[in-house]
Formats: C-alpha cells, structure tokens, sequence
C-alpha cells in the first residue's frame, strides 16, 4: 500500500477544556509530554488544558501553547507508518508552527516556548491598539477586497480566506464595523463579528511582527522530513531558512487557505488528517472540496479510526 496523507494542524479557536484529557490518560508518553510543557513554560499548561477555566484557556498567550501541545502529542501518538506516509502538511495561523514541529523543524522546546511568546506578543498588540475581527460569508474573495478598499475610516484587511464563501476580515473596530456594513449591501449573506482580542493577520500586529522575528532569530529551524505549505504565500516550503521568513510574515498577512489546500493537492493525497482539538480543518476541507476523504483526531477513540481510515482500500 502507497498511502499519501495530508496533515492538517489547526490554530487558535480550536481549544476546549478538556482536550487532550483521554490521549494523556491513556498514553503515559503523551503524559510525560504535557509534565515537560509544563516545566519548559513554568506555567501548568496542563492543568489550563485539563480543568480550565475556559476564561484562562483561551487567553491567547495560553490557548497557542495549548493547541500546539495537543496537536504534537496526537502526531507523536501515530503509529510510524502513518507519520511516514504524510507526503505534505499546513496549519491555520498557529497550527503552522505545529506543522514545523511535526515534520522535525522544531525542536518541541522551541516551538513551545516560541507560540507562547507570539501568543503574548499578539495579547499585547491587541491590547495596545485595538481591533477586531469578522466573519464575511457569501461573497467573493475579489469582492471582499473590495469592500475593505473602500472603508474611508481606519484599518480594515482580509485575513483569512477559509473557504468559498468565507472570509474573515480584521482590523480597527470602526473600520470592521463598516466593512461589516458594506459587505451587506454587497449581497453579503451574514456579517458575524469574532469574539477575539485583537486584528490578527492586519498590519495592527506589526508590533507582534517584530517580536517573533526576533524570537524566531534566536533559534534553529531545520529543513522540514516534508514540505509545509505556507500561510503567506500558500506555496509548499522545504528549507528551514525560508520556513523562519515564512512563520514572520504570516503575522501580519492573510491566511490564504483555499490556495494552500490546492498546493497541498499537488502531492495528489489520498487521505487528509487534521491532528488536535475539534475538527474545524475539516469542515472548512469539505466546503472546499467535498470528495476529499479526511478525518479528524484528537482523542485515543478518533487516533484509532484514523488508522483504520490508513489502512482502509
């Protein structure tokens, strides 16, 4: 059997209380690894991720790490046929960096330590000058840009291109708001604000930028065992030097999904996986492409259906 995979990581939005309870319950390795997150970060990430709050879990300097880990501890979980075949991998925004640590970029220190610097540095952008982010369903990508172009107040930008018919836009809170307003009258179906802390993937976070450069500076990021598809330029990357400039530039620009799993197809997969919390990869795959066979794990019950899914014809 020649199975191709596809893995898919997700990024914040992801995180539930709870995740990774079973996996770390049942596999003593994925136990040791929550025990040295919590040692590396000196915060019980653990326990965030087992008991909450749901306030203190989605704080966005701990729900990165948190997704991060879960994701890391799934992929370490797989049986080694199954990592071996994955022949291409992506993540959403934060999910890339669990794409670099997945196919041995990353050191599991670095990468850990590294989200939860970004996740501070895009807590504090945010809070610096605020901004939001919203939810455009049924226009056009061509139109979407549009209507951000002509918001005479403020900042207002696509950020993420999730899927046909959905996109996500960001910026300040005024220039959102009319965009919002503008994408109705452009035939919009619905316009829904995001409950986040700041305008993530808009030049608002420059600031953040500028901090992960320097983060990322102070580490070693080797070539990938498979190329990982980039956020920014939805073009698969194979060499660590270009991955470090890629992870830098995401920050600040939109995620251009729809173009990364059409690069990703390139490798002409046979079976695309998501690894971590919920499995909002695969929905927005099956808007994307619905004869696609995909499955999402991130408990010892979905792992197992997942190798099934490996073996099946």
């Amino acid at each position: 059997m020649n199975r191709r995979i596809a893995a898919m990581f997700p990024g914040q939005g992801s995180q539930h209380v709870g995740m990774g309870v079973e996996l770390a319950a049942a596999e003593p390795a994925v136990r040791e690894l929550y025990e040295e997150a919590d040692e590396l970060l000196g915060v019980s990430l653990s326990r965030i991720c087992r008991a909450g709050p749901e306030e203190e879990l989605v704080r966005t300097e701990n729900a990165q790490p948190a997704i991060l880990l879960h994701g890391y501890a799934v992929w370490r979980t797989l049986p080694d046929e199954v990592r071996d075949a994955v022949v291409v991998g992506a993540g959403h925004s934060l999910g890339e960096f669990t794409t670099w640590l997945a196919a041995g970029g990353l050191s599991f220190a670095d990468a850990l330590r590294t989200v939860r610097r970004r996740g501070e540095l895009m807590a504090a952008a945010g809070n610096e000058r605020a901004g939001t982010m919203a939810a455009v369903l049924g226009l056009e990508p061509t139109d979407v840009v549009r209507v951000c172009e002509t918001v005479e107040v403020g900042t207002v930008v696509p950020a993420n291109f999730n899927a046909p018919g959905q996109i996500v836009i960001s910026g300040d809170v005024e220039a959102v708001e009319a965009a919002c307003a503008a994408a109705l009258e452009a035939g919009a179906r619905r316009a829904v604000p995001l409950n986040v802390s700041g305008a993530f993937h808009s030049p608002l976070v420059r600031a953040a930028r500028d901090g992960l450069e320097a983060a990322l500076s102070g580490i070693s990021i080797e070539d990938p065992d498979f190329p990982v598809v980039a956020n920014a330029s939805a073009a698969p990357v194979t060499t660590g030097a270009e991955g470090r400039d890629r992870l830098v530039e995401q920050l600040t620009s939109p995620v251009r999904w729809v173009e990364s799993i059409a690069a990703m197809e390139q490798l002409e997969p046979d079976l695309w996986i998501e690894l971590g919390p919920g499995a909002v990869l695969t929905g927005l795959l099956r808007r994307i492409e619905r004869r696609r066979r995909v499955t999402a794990a991130g408990s010892p019950k979905e792992i197992e259906a997942l190798v099934e899914a490996f073996h099946a014809a």
